[in-house]
């Protein structure tokens, strides 16, 4: 579907990321894997590429500080660049009494303004046909008891992907973003068995979501057959939140 594409995953040692790099990789793209700390396990996900006859190429650096270093590396091996999936974040629960101006800045640092300075950086070197992905999120819609600062970095990020929908159209570059309900990854580490049970029987489909449900979601938006798409949030969480 994406077959000669070149990609570049930011967040992708681990988790959505992860599934969305071995996912692009194995319908044919180039991808690009970015990290902040977790080089092991980034150099665990390039080499399940390359050992199932993938293509790719480490990223380090961190999106809100070093994202020219990041696309610089990547056009030093590429020339292009065809999608970018903005799926780096962080996540600090707690209530908002609780919240530091630090941890604020922090996450709103690396989860909204880490996708404007990919976006800076990589869309001059998109051409027609270009697709750019964000990872947003269900709590950016209904807000969170423990999260503020995080959900209102993911509804920041739909605002800018409209935005960008609209600049970027004329060009033909498409931009949309993904709102995943609970997903099993260690995000919900937290969750005892009987949160997990919970949440599950709130859930329509009854089961948590896993990172390859977002990956076949974002493969699609970044195919040809997601072409007349543009400025949209696809909802992914089982019916949890049925906007």
């Amino acid at each position: 579907m994406i077959q000669g594409k070149t990609a570049i995953i930011t967040g992708a040692s681990r988790g959505i990321g992860k599934a969305i790099a071995l996912t692009f990789a194995r319908h044919g793209a180039f991808v690009g894997l970015n990290y902040v700390t977790e080089k092991e396990k980034a150099e665990q996900v390039l080499t399940s590429i390359v050992n199932n006859g993938g293509k790719g190429m480490l990223l380090p650096g961190d999106v809100s500080t070093e994202a020219a270093k990041i696309k610089d590396a990547f056009l030093a091996e590429t020339k292009n660049i065809d999608i970018v999936v903005n799926n780096a974040g962080i996540y600090k629960r707690g209530r908002f009494a609780d919240l530091s101006p630090g941890d604020w800045q922090q996450v709103m640092s690396v989860n909204l303004t880490g996708g404007y300075y990919m976006c800076k950086e990589c869309l001059p070197h998109m051409g027609p046909g270009g697709r750019i992905i964000f990872i947003s999120s269900q709590l950016a819609f209904k807000g969170s008891t423990h999260g503020a600062d995080y959900a209102a970095s993911k509804a920041g990020i739909l605002g800018l992907m409209k935005s960008l929908a609209l600049e970027m159209a004329p060009r033909n570059i498409t931009v949309n973003a993904i709102a995943p309900g609970t997903i099993d990854t260690d995000i919900i580490n937290f969750y005892t068995p009987e949160m997990r049970q919970k949440r599950i029987s709130d859930i329509p489909l009854a089961r948590l979501g896993t990172p390859q449900d977002i990956a076949n979601v974002s493969l699609f938006l970044a195919s040809d057959l997601a072409g007349y798409i543009t400025g949209e949030t696809i909802q992914v969480n089982g019916g949890l939140y049925i906007h």
